[in-house]
């Protein structure tokens, strides 16, 4: 059974800094591009960040390009996500999200979410 299961989230103030983590189990974790998504309250899911397998390749939303940076380790079948610079707008549950690709690397489908952590940006 896949498991993806989230931590790190917090209340933090505008500048501040978290790091979220997802412990990832049931599959070859090495094997799957891996992302987040958010989703603040009363909008839709809103991509973050997507990883390779290798963690090579980063892709980042405009949004958060310069202050959050993706990492996986495949050793410990973990994912994080460093955000800094934290703004009110970054407010949102964060999802850790397994990604179905194409060998190219084009975008399937994202098949399994975790159940979230909250985010909390505020003074």
């Amino acid at each position: 059974e896949v498991q993806l299961v989230e931590s790190g989230g917090g209340l933090v103030q505008p500048g501040g800094s978290l790091r979220l983590s997802c412990a990832a189990s049931g599959f070859t974790f090495n094997n799957y591009y891996m992302s987040w998504v958010r989703q603040a309250p009363g909008k839709g899911p809103e991509w973050v960040s997507s990883i390779s397998p290798s963690g090579v390749i980063k892709e980042y939303a405009g949004s958060v390009k310069g202050r959050f940076t993706i990492a996986r380790d495949n050793a410990k079948n973990a994912l994080y996500l460093q955000m800094n610079s934290l703004k009110p707008e970054d407010t949102a549950v964060y999802y850790c999200v397994r990604e179905g690709r194409t060998s190219d690397g084009d975008y399937i489908a994202s098949d399994y979410w975790g159940r979230g952590t909250q985010v909390t940006v505020t003074a």
